[in-house]
């Protein structure tokens, strides 16, 4: 499947961060402009910071429109981590329709279930990020974006390590928990925080 099987605005939608132990859940939305090909755009995962960055620039510049969008740990906690995933997606889509004064006619997702409040048809695509355009540049957006805030997050709550493993539960995150304790924003709905906070 290809974007040429649809016409119109289509939108390709992708999120970063649902796997770590702390952090928002990013999503990001990404119509792209056929007359202007960006070329190398992949799986964010597959591609080096560097690569992602260059990329992520490119999208910015001349993609018809683009929007980033999050859900908070609070959020994640309250609904579950698929739940704030979906709403993420879904905010993402408002704000590129708010942005273009236009709603994408369609909707290409990453993965294999839909948001239930998309305001527009959409289709889940396993494995999108590294078959369809639109979901790679959305992918790459997410990524960078998120891979951001969790350096200023870093700032902010120094110790945890947040900017070079971005919250993911690695050797030397779970050793600072320990040593810490969580932080406000670690998620602790993820039995590993959790399991930190109860001792």
């Amino acid at each position: 499947m290809t974007e040429t099987h649809f016409k119109g605005l289509l939108c390709g939608v992708d999120e970063a961060g649902r796997g770590p132990l702390a952090g928002p859940v990013f999503a990001a939305a990404v119509i792209l402009d056929d007359r202007v090909p960006i070329l190398g755009l992949d799986d964010s995962k597959r591609l080096s910071p560097k690569r992602r960055a260059e990329l992520a620039g490119q999208i910015r510049q001349s993609a018809v429109a683009w929007a980033v969008a999050q859900a908070t740990v609070e959020e994640i906690d309250r609904l579950n981590i698929l739940k704030a995933t979906m709403l993420a997606m879904v905010r993402a889509v408002h704000s590129i329709q708010a942005s273009i004064q236009a709603t994408p006619l369609f909707a290409l997702i990453d993965g294999n279930q839909l948001p239930a409040d998309l305001p527009c048809p959409g289709r889940a695509i396993v494995g999108g990020d590294a078959k369809i355009a639109a979901i790679s540049a959305a992918s790459i957006l997410a990524k960078t974006e998120r891979d951001r805030r969790m350096g200023q997050l870093a700032l902010e709550w120094p110790g945890y390590g947040f900017e070079t493993h971005q919250g993911y539960g690695t050797r030397a995150h779970l050793e600072a928990l320990n040593l810490l304790g969580p932080c406000p924003e670690h998620r602790r709905s993820f039995a590993p925080v959790r399991a930190r906070v109860m001792l």
